[in-house]
């Protein structure tokens, strides 16, 4: 029987929204790398964990913790698409495991999602960017960051997605790892939030419109 045009639109519509949003479509997961505790959330090698926060407070969702041993998580749908269209299903995570233990929790969640590598995000500090400069690359080394390190060897691959988050190298001679585990200064404390803002702009572009367009908007800057 023949069907108006009416009805082939809704079809069409219909159609459209299955391959838009499939219903068993994989999530992305969003990872902010970080130390547990009070004691190192002011930390410089904490602002991955922060930009996580912000997501999650932004969505109206709230980090718990997750059958997967050693994370919390929130399974959210992130920002919205052109049209109104709700955003693609994301889990933003947080180990809470060390820092150097990071990459169970997050094999474990990809495991339980069923995530492709190529839809992993980890958000970490990064040394060798200017404060305030936010980056975004595929794969790559762990230029001896300790929770990079543990991720590559829990995922047994570097070619997962990253959002780098600059915080500078330490004045004179300070070491290095006294340096990421001590707190932002008060003084700097705007451009924290700035950088951490920045961190969501670049996971809410990079899960829009992939890597090549989010590194475009944001490697002009």
């Amino acid at each position: 029987m023949a069907t108006s045009p009416a009805e082939r639109g809704d079809v069409a519509m219909a159609v459209h929204a299955r391959e838009e949003f499939p219903p068993m479509e994989a999530p992305w997961l969003v990872v902010g790398l970080g130390n547990p505790g009070p004691g190192y959330a002011g930390n410089r090698h904490n602002v991955g964990a922060m930009v996580v926060d912000r997501l999650a407070q932004q969505a109206g969702a709230g980090l718990r913790r997750h059958k997967v041993p050693g994370a919390t998580a929130a399974e959210v749908r992130l920002g919205t698409l052109p049209g109104g269209l709700p955003g693609p299903r994301v889990v933003l995570a947080r180990p809470t495991t060390y820092m150097n233990l990071s990459g169970g929790p997050v094999a474990g969640l990809r495991s339980f999602y069923k995530v492709p590598l190529d839809q992993v995000v980890v958000v970490h500090d990064e040394l060798d960017l200017d404060p305030g400069v936010v980056r975004l690359k595929r794969g790559g080394g762990e230029g001896g960051h300790n929770g990079l390190r543990s991720v590559s060897g829990s995922l047994g691959s570097r070619d997962y997605l990253r959002v780098r988050l600059g915080i500078g190298r330490p004045p004179g001679r300070q070491d290095p790892a006294d340096f990421v585990l001590s707190d932002f200064p008060a003084r700097d404390r705007e451009e924290v939030q700035l950088l951490v803002g920045d961190g969501e702009d670049a996971v809410t572009d990079l899960v829009h419109l992939g890597l090549e367009a989010a590194q475009q908007r944001h490697h002009s800057r």
